[in-house]
């Protein structure tokens, strides 16, 4: 049974930072995405990691404050965001596939097979 459980969301000022976990367990060799969704928006698309962690991919929006990382041994995938903004405030899903669209690591949420229940994360002014 596959199981994707985040943890690490909270109540932060701007400028502060935190960092969310996603453990995943009864799955292997899947790459893994960040989304997230404010209340009356659309879910989007934050961060991506291999399943090697090799390599990584962003939204312009996290670009140059959050960082992806994974611990294999651990299984677990990490979304460090520093500082933060107002607008990051949302619920945050880790989520994971095996879908290669056109080959590449796709940013559709339609494409991840598995998700984590969410974690929120409010960034207060």
């Amino acid at each position: 049974q596959v199981q994707l459980v985040e943890s690490g969301g909270g109540l932060v000022q701007v400028g502060d930072s935190l960092r969310l976990s996603c453990a995943a367990s009864g799955v292997t060799n899947y790459y893994v995405a960040w989304f997230r969704q404010a209340p009356g928006k659309e879910r989007e698309f934050v961060a991506l990691i291999s399943s090697g962690g090799g390599i990584t991919s962003y939204a312009d929006s996290a670009k140059g404050r959050f960082t992806v990382s994974r611990d294999k041994v651990k299984n677990t995938v990490y979304l460090q965001m520093n500082s933060l903004k107002f607008e990051d405030t949302a619920v945050y899903y880790c989520a994971a596939s095996f879908y290669y669209r056109n080959g590449n690591y796709s940013t559709r949420g339609a494409d991840y097979g598995y998700w984590g229940q969410g974690t929120q994360v409010t960034v207060s002014s």
